[in-house]
Formats: C-alpha cells, sequence, structure tokens
C-alpha cells in the first residue's frame, strides 16, 4: 500500500493510513481544545451516547446560520427530533425500494462501461465512479437528468468549502467556510423545495412523492423537511459511494492477490466492498459535541466542548480488527463504522452496499484486468475529514 501511504505522509492527521497506532484512544488538543476519539469501543460510546454527545454542531461554527442548516437535516438532529424524522423518512424509503433498484443499477453500470468501448485507459472517477451513483440517486428521486450538471457544479462547492475547513483555523474563518458550505448546500435544497412542491400538487412514481405521502402516527414531512433530506441523499448518497468505488479500485490494485480472490469467488465480493469500507473509510472523520461533563478512556471532558471522531482510525484498532493494517476480502464479520452507528447509521447504507456490490462484479465481468495507470497517479480530495480520489486513472484489457 506505498501509494497510499506516500500520499498521506504529509497529513499527520490520517497517520493510521502508515500503519502508525494513535498514543492513546482520546486525546485533546490543548491548542484547539478539540477532544480527539481514535479508539473503536470509544468511538462506539460517542457515536450512541445522544444524551451525552449532541449531533447539533453546525451552530457551533457558524452561529449565524447554523439553525438554517440544521433544520431538517437528519445529520445535525438529536431525539426526539431525529427520531420522528427519521421514522418518516423510513417510512418512504424501505429495503423493498432499495432492492427494487438492482436491475436498474446493472443496466447503468453496463451502459457506462459501453461509453468506454475501444479504450484502454480512462479516468475511473469521472466516467464511472461519479456518474453511476448520482444517475442512480437521481432517478429514484424523480429529478431530470438533464440537471445532472448542476448537481456536480453545487457538490464540487460544497467538497471545496470542506477542504478549505479546518478546526485549527480562527472562529472567524471556520464561520466563513461553513457558511460557504451552508450557501452551496442551500443551493440544492431550494431546487428540491420546487421539485417537492409540484409533487404535493402532482403526484409521480418516484421517492420524492413518496416522502410526500409518508405519514406516520398522523405526521407528514414538510416541504422543507423533504428538501432536505433529499439533499442528504443526493450528497452524501453518491459522494460517499463515488469515492467507495474508487477506492475499492485502489485497494483491489494494492493488493492483487485478494483480488484474485474476489474474482475467483464472486461470493467475496460483498465482502470485499466492506473491508474497502474498513480499510481506506471515505468519511474518516464525525464532529459531535458535548452537552454535559463527561468522562471517556478515563478523561474528563467538558459540556460544549467538540468531539471529534475519527471512523477511520478506530476501524484499524487492533482491539477489535484482528491484523487491521491488512486488507482482507474474506474479513467476515466485519463490524467496521464506515456507516455510522446508532441512531445515526446511514440512511442510504443499503443502497450504497448495492451499487458497490453490482457495480464492482460487473467490473470484474467486463475488465478481466484493471489496474492504475502508472504515468497518472491519482488526486487525494484536499480534505482533513474525507479519503478519497478526485480521478483515478486506470488502464483495462477489456472482455
Amino acid at each position: 500500500m506505498t501509494l497510499l501511504a506516500d500520499q498521506w505522509a504529509g497529513n499527520t492527521r490520517h497517520f493510521w493510513m502508515r500503519g502508525e497506532r494513535p498514543s492513546e484512544p482520546v486525546w485533546r488538543d490543548e491548542a484547539t481544545d478539540i477532544w480527539h476519539v481514535y479508539g473503536y469501543p470509544e468511538a462506539l460510546e460517542v457515536l450512541s451516547g445522544t444524551e451525552v454527545y449532541s449531533s447539533e454542531t453546525a451552530r457551533r461554527f457558524a452561529p449565524e446560520g447554523g439553525e438554517q442548516f440544521a433544520e431538517g437535516n437528519l445529520f445535525q438532529l438529536d431525539p426526539p427530533v431525529h427520531r420522528e424524522l427519521r421514522k418518516l423518512t423510513a417510512h418512504a424509503f424501505t429495503p423493498r425500494v432499495v432492492a427494487d433498484l438492482e436491475p436498474r443499477v446493472a443496466e447503468i453500470t453496463h451502459e457506462l462501461i459501453d461509453r468506454l468501448q475501444g479504450r484502454d485507459r480512462f479516468d475511473l472517477v469521472a466516467e464511472l465512479a461519479y456518474p453511476l451513483p448520482i444517475i442512480v440517486i437521481s432517478e429514484l428521486l424523480g429529478v431530470p437528468a438533464d440537471d445532472y450538471p448542476l448537481f456536480k457544479q453545487w457538490v464540487d462547492d460544497m467538497m471545496a468549502a470542506n477542504g478549505r475547513f479546518d478546526l485549527s483555523d480562527d472562529p472567524e474563518k471556520q464561520a466563513q467556510d461553513a457558511r460557504a458550505q451552508l450557501e452551496a448546500s442551500e443551493r440544492i435544497t431550494e431546487y428540491l423545495l420546487e421539485h417537492a412542491r409540484e409533487r404535493r400538487k402532482r403526484g409521480r412514481d418516484d421517492l420524492l412523492t413518496r416522502f410526500v405521502e409518508a405519514e406516520v402516527d398522523g405526521q407528514r414531512l414538510t416541504d422543507h423537511q423533504i428538501a432536505k433530506i433529499g439533499n442528504l441523499l443526493l450528497v452524501a448518497g453518491h459522494t460517499t459511494t463515488a469515492m467507495l468505488l474508487a477506492n475499492a479500485v485502489l485497494c483491489l490494485d494494492a493488493f492483487p492477490d485478494q483480488q484474485a480472490r474476489a474474482r475467483a469467488d464472486r461470493s467475496l465480493v460483498p465482502t470485499a466492498f466492506e473491508e474497502v469500507h474498513r480499510f481506506m473509510t471515505p468519511v474518516s472523520a464525525v464532529y459531535r459535541a458535548t452537552n454535559t461533563d463527561t468522562e471517556l478512556a478515563g478523561k474528563r471532558i467538558p459540556a460544549e466542548r467538540m468531539v471529534m471522531v475519527w471512523c477511520a482510525a478506530a476501524n484499524r484498532d487492533d482491539r477489535q480488527f484482528t491484523e487491521p493494517h491488512a486488507f482482507d476480502v474474506t474479513r467476515d464479520p466485519n463490524p467496521h463504522i464506515g456507516f455510522g452507528r446508532g441512531i445515526h447509521f446511514c440512511l442510504g447504507a443499503p443502497l450504497a452496499r448495492l451499487e458497490g456490490r453490482v457495480a464492482l462484479d460487473i467490473i470484474f465481468d467486463r475488465y478481466p484486468r484493471i489496474g492504475l495507470d502508472p504515468h497518472r497517479p491519482p488526486t487525494f480530495i484536499p480534505s482533513h475529514d474525507l479519503i478519497g480520489v478526485q480521478d483515478l486513472h486506470v488502464t483495462v484489457d477489456p472482455a
């Protein structure tokens, strides 16, 4: 895994990518007064302890726009509001809805690869990893295919703002960068709000209409909540899956013996995809804030303190995972926390798993050999809490 180690050599926040072990599972950065959680059991305690550790962090970064960002955003809500909103969302976005997408996911994957006919090298991100999930989630929501370029621009703006955001910056710059993310996010929300209002008048066979019609215990989603949930699915759903697909090719290229095992036994494709999520976790860190004074790993953490849970580091904790720095497509069980844990477990996890399994299986079918282009190394996303590539140039031997 030399390439990945070299790429992250200058990023001290991702030291576990080089096989280094944290000196302690919980550590306070005195310069910023931020508590960093690296250990697996400690991460589970934070992610599951919603009474102590709040998800409502946006208002701490950008007090002027934090409440606007948090409204209807499942990532930024605590119980009981989160529980009520999640229940309504799950009532429309069911496992059956996801399972029924499998033929279409396969069809889109084949169509995208068909466009590459006659080419023995291309950018996997631009040609497959990015367009596949954005097409799937857009069709699921029921928004026009012609608007995909708009989504890409808005998401690119959000990613650029995310790349600039740093908790070690002064509060004024943090607020400025948080507002930039908020502005890009609101453009998507406003777009989806128009569609939600239109579905309220004329329903269709799509997920936005199911959100409009969803009712639990007499409660329904508002148009703004529908737009926020659609925003979450559109942004988080396609960016994370795109990173996972590219990360899968990176890992399988770096460990050819593991790729050979998965190719020879396709029943290992789902477990290989889970191992990618553990070994190269796209969302490497999530944020919480303490509601009260608490103790974690013997450390006293006061109330109103920011906590960074490094999921990617926890996924390599040798107290939980045997040989955590080995990439093993047969690893089972694999209780990684790449999709989160507890009430905030990723809503789109079943869809991401479906897309990853189907796409990886088809890639193996269509390309007996796929590997990184030695003349064009990948460019990693410039972010402190994301692990993925902006581009991934590969060479292939078509079937």
